[in-house]
């Protein structure tokens, strides 16, 4: 079992952020990611049809033999992962906004959220902001738009930039001092963000802490890969997989175009 490859997926190509994150840490793992592109976004779908599409994704990997799946969306993890744990036996990962350490780090006591509405709308969600937040302003406002651009290869467009200034412009009235990003899609963000924010604002996301949890869970199991077999990483998405190889740049991989 431990040479088989950790299954990723996400509503989409955010998740290769997450990816990059379990790749750079646990190198010798063998990975293969489903970007369900053609369900993207996730956010504005109903909690029966996110744990629909869960279901669908993770059967998909666990045919391919994946030893550990990694859900990669915030939104599928808010408001699948449950569902997913009770039904199949392997272990699973899930991602959420990173709303404890930023409440952690905050000096300004307010903080900004940018999600989906799957999320900010999620029971998961709002017990962890209630947990972590109860002292803090928390400007909390739907990524609304951001990962079709993404999804269409239009993330460094001028609509893009607009629409993000947009969205800050709350968070900077409030004075914000950390801005979490709470769907893994935003992690491509970073570049423009840090164009249009103060320097002092931090940028959190969850991605270093996922492969932290992941090693850990691997290693509790017993699944970490003890073998000399070479490692393989395989992409499959049912979009277009010029966004897939565009994000991954110079990474070498093998990206699959899938009817699913």
């Amino acid at each position: 079992m431990s040479s088989k490859p950790i299954g990723i997926f996400d509503s989409g190509v955010g998740g290769l952020s997450i990816w990059r994150e379990i790749h750079q840490l646990l190198p010798m793992e063998s990975t293969i990611y489903l970007s369900d592109s053609k369900h993207a976004p996730y956010g504005p779908k109903g909690e029966k049809a996110i744990i629909d599409l869960s279901i669908k994704n993770t059967e998909w990997l666990i045919n391919k033999g994946c030893k550990l799946i990694v859900v990669a969306c915030n939104t599928a993890t808010t408001n699948a992962i449950n569902t997913l744990r009770k039904n199949y036996p392997l272990p699973f990962i899930g991602i959420e906004p990173a709303i404890k350490p930023a409440a952690l780090q905050s000096k300004s006591k307010a903080i900004g959220i940018l999600a989906t509405k799957g999320t900010l709308g999620s029971q998961l969600f709002h017990k962890t902001s209630q947990l972590y937040s109860s002292d803090l302003l928390v400007i909390e406002q739907e990524g609304n738009g951001i990962v079709e651009l993404i999804e269409d290869g239009a993330l460094y467009s001028d609509e893009m930039k607009h629409l993000i200034l947009s969205y800050l412009q709350p968070m900077l009235d409030a004075e914000i001092d950390c801005l979490v990003l709470g769907c893994t899609h935003y992690h491509f963000l970073t570049p423009i963000l840090k164009q249009l924010l103060p320097a002092h604002v931090k940028i959190i996301d969850s991605g270093k802490a996922v492969a932290r949890q992941t090693k850990k869970v691997l290693e509790n199991t017993k699944l970490l890969n003890t073998t000399t077999v070479k490692k393989r990483n395989h992409f499959y998405t049912n979009g277009e997989k010029k966004v897939i190889t565009s994000l991954l740049k110079s990474e070498t991989a093998g990206i699959t175009k899938i009817d699913f």
